[in-house]
């Protein structure tokens, strides 16, 4: 979620998790072979903003805290890094790179999260404070393939933030890329975002 919303809706939410003993850190994934370490996308990459440019944080290993309400427990088991971007306004995003080494489990990994995108909607919409709605955005044709969902949230106290979120994988590595703003649906940029997508895990190997 982006840092200028972080008192809306997933902020909320993401203490609470982490509160309650969600919090991560990185796992060895045990795998025989040690491949090259997948790549980032840059700045560059991302969907343009209109009025200010990405600036892109160090790989850190881990999940970083904006994803650990949607997808920590799918997670726990597995060697992963991740980048933040940010804008100099209230637009925000992150890449996760998750290095399973297996087809098959990574296959799995990535049907999982795909399914937990939408659980984690169902569960913002459970909140009384909180009213979330989910849209699929279809599937990339790109290595493994890849699924683009969206997912907007109104709360009580009036915040409105909009997300764009993608599972795509790559032999035996998973992306995840979530990006996000004030908002909703009307100002998803879901064309650049899918660009974005497909770059993403087009540089995994």
């Amino acid at each position: 979620m982006p840092k200028g919303t972080r008192a809306g809706t997933l902020t909320a939410l993401v203490v609470a998790g982490l509160a309650a003993g969600t919090a991560l850190a990185a796992a060895p994934a045990g795998a025989a072979t040690k491949a090259p370490a997948p790549k980032f996308l840059s700045p560059s990459e991302l969907p343009p903003h209109p009025s200010s440019g990405w600036v892109a944080g160090k790989a850190t290993a881990g999940v970083p805290e904006e994803m650990r309400y949607c997808f920590g427990d799918a997670l726990l088991a597995y060697d992963s890094r991740y980048r933040t971007f940010r804008t100099e306004l209230d637009t925000g995003a992150e890449q996760l790179n998750v290095v399973v080494g297996d087809n098959a489990k990574a296959k799995a990994l990535a049907t999982r999260l795909d399914k937990e995108v939408r659980r984690c909607v169902a569960r913002m919409d459970a909140d009384p404070e909180i009213e979330a709605d989910h849209k699929s955005y279809g599937t990339l044709p790109v290595e493994e393939g890849a699924r683009v969902h969206g997912f907007a949230t109104r709360a009580s106290w009036g915040a409105m933030d909009i997300h764009l979120v993608s599972v795509g994988r790559d032999g035996g590595t998973v992306t995840v890329v979530q990006w996000g703003q004030m908002g909703d649906f009307t100002d998803a940029p879901v064309k650049a975002f899918k660009k974005t997508t497909t770059k993403a895990v087009d540089k995994l190997y």
